[in-house]
Order: C-alpha cells, then structure tokens, then sequence
C-alpha cells in the first residue's frame, strides 16, 4: 500500500541539519526504528524521495539490490552519528561500505553564476550519486557542524538529530521523551541493584 505524502515519521523533522547536511541526516532517518517504518523497503516508496533530494536520476533504475546497499549506506552513516554523539567508533564493516561508496562515485567540479564552486555527481543511478553525500560530511567537518549530527543515545530510537545546545551537549533526539526514558530505566535499574 503507498502512503500518502506526511505520513513518514521524517517528513516533519524538528531538529533538521542545516543544508546541505539535512541530507545526510533524512537519508539516517529514512527508518523510524521504534514503529519499524522504513521509506527504503519498496522502491516504489523509496523512488520519489531519493529523485528529490538528488540521489537518483529520473530515468535510473532502482532496484531491490540498489535498496539494500543503500540501508547498508544508511547505517554505517547512523554508526559516524553514534560516534558523534559519544559512541563507540564505526565497525570495521561499516568503514568498508563508506569506503566503497567513495570508490564508486564520482564528482565533477561546477562553477555557478556567482563564481561559487559545488562538486556534482556525475551520473544517474543511486550508487554513482551516494558518492555526493560524502562531499556533504566532508564539507560539514570543516566547518564544525559534522560534530553535532549525532544519533539518539537511546538504542531503541537511534533517531539522527542537530545538536543546537551551545555546549554540543545533547545525547537524545529529545529530551521528553527517549531522555526521560533512558533516565528513568536507569533509576529503576539502579533501583533494584540497592535491595
């Protein structure tokens, strides 16, 4: 069944990334891990959000395969956003995927109107765009944003979020409700270690 449009839990981000970054991040939240709803199942669900935010041609295929590295894709990013948020390092096997989608693009330097350089995609199909979005974390840790796009500290949630604490101190996609949670098991586990 195709859902209509605003029924995905990420169309109504309330701490988006500023862009270009916001990509990175949408791409993260493409699961909602808690109700299990995942925008790159089906690629007929997937298809119309991937042209939009340019991650593949109008006229490129998409297939079940391309879908499944792209999850792959999306979770080691979540893996560099536990990181951010204070985690453990990305596994081995997640660097691989990143490392092989930065073997498999290709960029192409483009200068606009005003003289500003953008490196562009060069190529249709999901595995030739990917490669842009490394571009996107790169340019993010220069300027320092990369560091407060971090995953929830909750493992049920894993929700990426903008940091915009002004110490970078923020561990949960929102503090009512996975910090409240996280809290609150942690006094009740300590609870039960005291009897």
């Amino acid at each position: 069944m195709s859902r209509e449009p605003g029924q995905w839990t990420a169309d109504n981000e309330t701490r988006p990334a500023p862009a270009p970054l916001d990509r990175v991040q949408s791409l993260v939240n493409t699961i909602d891990i808690e109700i299990g709803q995942d925008r790159l199942t089906r690629p007929e669900d997937a298809r119309p959000w991937l042209i939009g935010r340019g991650l593949l041609g109008a006229d490129a295929p998409l297939t079940d395969a391309d879908l499944g590295h792209l999850r792959a894709v999306r979770e080691a990013l979540r893996a560099l956003l536990v990181q951010n948020a204070g985690g453990p390092p990305p596994a081995r096997g997640d660097v691989e995927v990143l490392s092989g989608v930065a073997a498999s693009g290709c960029t192409r330097a483009v200068i606009d109107d005003n003289g500003d350089v953008e490196l562009r995609p060069v190529g249709e199909s999901l595995v030739e765009r990917l490669g842009e979005l490394l571009v996107v974390i790169r340019d993010a840790q220069r300027d320092g944003s990369w560091a407060r796009l971090k995953a929830c500290a909750n493992d049920d949630c894993r929700w990426a979020f903008y940091d915009q604490s002004r110490n970078r101190g923020g561990s949960w996609c929102d503090m009512a409700v996975c910090g409240n949670r996280l809290k609150n098991r942690d006094f009740r586990a300590r609870h039960r270690a005291a009897q």
